[in-house]
């Protein structure tokens, strides 16, 4: 038996409410159709259909496996039409969202240069630092960048890790003095990411393992760039992605501090519904950041 033609002549079969609608929408004769779908319930084990002489309505199992089989066709529609598509180019249009700081500093130059290998695909880049349901919104993809994963429904495909480091500018530690021991922070001008999970509790792995500290922040701020600049500055201590404070770190803008306790690395994802896990166009995007970021980034040539 041919089961996907089986399965696509029970699909038609309900939505057409008959066998012989179904077949002329599957353009076969009412017995070959019919045939099929005896098959399948022969193979199942379970009557599917309740026939009368007036009418065809799927039983309460039928209905539910009706449910499945129009899934599974949907599917297979979905992976024939990716493998239709070029491995070579990607094509139409792709809705990425991503964190501000992150798309303003490097994610930008990384799709521009994407968009220069594939002229064909169209891209659309939504960057804020707010919390997006990327299948409400219909966006195929987000970055994320946080410690774990958040929606266990969604595909999360990794692409690199970035490190987080406490640090100031030589300025700010010249005036107040560099903090030798976490628990010193507290009387520290700190400068703190609003949208962190642990609220203003700053987490730190060190020789007596997880360490936390309650900070009281000088500034708050939902923008990384912004309490960058203010360290800057010289305005305080930041807790600090170093895909954002590297460029800093590197020309001696910050430097860090208590390098023997450690933030918690952050995750750089990818994250899309699991039905584009196909799609040429997410794979290639994908893969492309991958070659960009994955491995040690550009950005953590600073310890």
């Amino acid at each position: 038996m041919d089961k996907f033609a089986a399965l696509h002549a029970y699909v038609t079969v309900v939505e057409a409410d008959g066998f012989a609608a179904a077949a002329r929408v599957l353009g076969q004769s009412r017995s070959a159709v019919n045939r099929l779908v005896i098959t399948l319930e022969d193979e199942l084990g379970v009557q599917l259909l309740n026939r009368t002489t007036r009418r065809v309505s799927p039983t309460a199992n039928g209905t539910a496996f009706y449910d499945r089989a129009k899934a599974i066709l949907a599917a297979l529609d979905e992976a024939e039409r990716d493998l239709a598509e070029s491995h070579e180019a990607a094509v139409g249009r792709l809705r990425v969202n991503a964190p501000m700081s992150f798309g303003v500093m490097h994610l930008g130059r990384a799709v521009a240069d994407f968009m220069a290998r594939h002229p064909d695909l169209t891209i659309e880049l939504n960057l804020n630092d707010r919390f997006v349901d990327i299948i409400e919104e219909g966006f195929d993809l987000a970055i994320r960048i946080a410690e774990l994963q958040e929606e266990s429904t969604l595909v999360d495909f990794r692409i690199c890790a970035a490190k987080r480091a406490l640090c100031a500018a030589p300025e700010y530690l010249a005036a107040h003095g560099t903090p030798q021991h976490p628990s010193e922070l507290r009387q520290h001008r700190c400068l703190h990411y609003g949208n962190l999970s642990t609220g203003g509790l700053w987490r730190l792995n060190g020789p007596e393992g997880s360490i936390g500290v309650h900070i009281n922040p000088a500034m708050v701020s939902n923008n990384g760039q912004v309490l960058c600049d203010a360290a800057v500055r010289g305005l305080g201590i930041i807790l600090s992605p170093s895909f954002i404070s590297g460029p800093d770190l590197q020309a001696g803008r910050l430097v860090t501090i208590l390098p023997d306790y450690r933030p918690p690395e952050v995750i750089l994802s990818a994250i899309y519904p699991p039905t584009r896990h196909l799609s040429a166009k997410i794979r290639l995007f994908t893969d492309f950041l991958v070659d960009r970021f994955g491995d040690r980034p550009y950005w953590d040539l600073v310890e």
